[in-house]
């Protein structure tokens, strides 16, 4: 009997937050450890079948770092980063494009139909979702800011949102593997980040969700933080303590907030079902990024307000 009652507190929860979200769009960038595990691969899969039950429209988009670095391996080709973005060269273009459209993509959408949904796995090629063009990076050395060349890396450029409008209203679920194409239909490999957040941008998403492999982001001595500001992320970016795999995280979930997203989450993948205890639990997992910094107080400010707005009203019956 306990137990029932304690699924019975969850879903009382949980129910808030159901019909906060119900008919809203949730980006969800799939990734990490949360890809390679199989107990964790169904829970990610039974999270976003359970999102369009309730009557949310989850969109996904997903990378495969640990899928491409294999086969390059198993190629011989040796794999270089910088800030956090791997350098690609046509035979590694080529690579990336088999092992995220070919294979991890078309994985994804079976995965989801064996758990109950429906899914349909797309490219940014597919209806020219994605246009990207030639990203240029900038490397702080010293005192020294250069360009570095990574090859057939794209920043996207336009997104064509016409045929995710095409799918939204139906039963499936958009999978979208991050290769753009230009106007002269060159294919560029992009960070999935990036094109989570320009989706979610694209599409006013309610929420934008970033799966990584740690429990979320934390300052210079350690501590995690449940919220971060978009200033104090930029300082920590530049002091060094956000580094390597995250900048590319924060700085795209700060661009999605700027474009219109209402909150950007950067969450642990290794937790199963993450993604719900995100959306639907008062406390979430991992780090919620903000634009700004919350009221103090808010409670406090709000009958602040109240007890201002009551002494106007009294003041107006005086004079009157």
């Amino acid at each position: 009997m306990k137990e029932l009652i304690a699924k019975a507190d969850v879903l009382l929860e949980a129910l808030p937050y159901m019909r906060r979200f119900a008919g809203r769009v949730v980006v969800i960038k799939y990734g990490g450890h949360a890809m390679v595990d199989a107990t964790l691969q169904s829970g990610f899969a039974e999270d976003v079948v359970l999102l369009k039950s309730l009557g949310l429209r989850p969109v996904v988009v997903h990378g495969g770092g640990p899928q491409i670095e294999e086969t390059l391996s198993r190629l011989g080709i040796e794999s270089r980063f910088v800030r956090g973005m791997r350098v690609t060269d046509e035979a590694t273009m080529e690579i990336v494009e088999m092992v995220l459209a070919g294979q991890i993509n078309k994985a994804i959408v079976a995965m989801i139909h064996r758990h109950g949904g429906k899914a349909i796995g797309l490219t940014g090629k597919d209806g020219r979702l994605l246009l990207a063009e030639k990203l240029d990076v900038k490397v702080k050395t010293g005192k020294k800011t250069e360009l570095v060349d990574v090859g057939m890396v794209g920043r996207i450029t336009r997104i064509n949102p016409e045929i995710l409008e095409h799918i939204d209203g139906t039963d499936f679920i958009p999978v979208i593997a991050p290769i753009a194409t230009d106007e002269e239909g060159r294919t560029w490999n992009v960070n999935a980040d990036a094109v989570a957040a320009e989706i979610a941008r694209g599409l006013k998403a309610e929420k934008l969700i970033l799966l990584t492999d740690v429990a979320g982001i934390k300052n210079a001595d350690g501590e995690f933080q449940q919220k971060l500001v978009a200033a104090d992320a930029r300082r920590q970016i530049d002091a060094g303590s956000i580094a390597a795999g995250m900048v590319p995280k924060v700085e795209c979930a700060i661009d999605a907030l700027e474009g219109g997203v209402r909150q950007a989450h950067i969450i642990d993948g290794r937790v199963r079902h993450a993604v719900l205890l995100e959306i639907f639990t008062d406390r979430g997992v991992g780090t919620e990024v903000l634009l700004h910094a919350p009221p103090k107080n808010p409670s406090a400010r709000q009958a602040a307000r109240k007890k201002a707005a009551a002494a106007a009203g009294a003041a107006r019956k005086v004079r009157s």
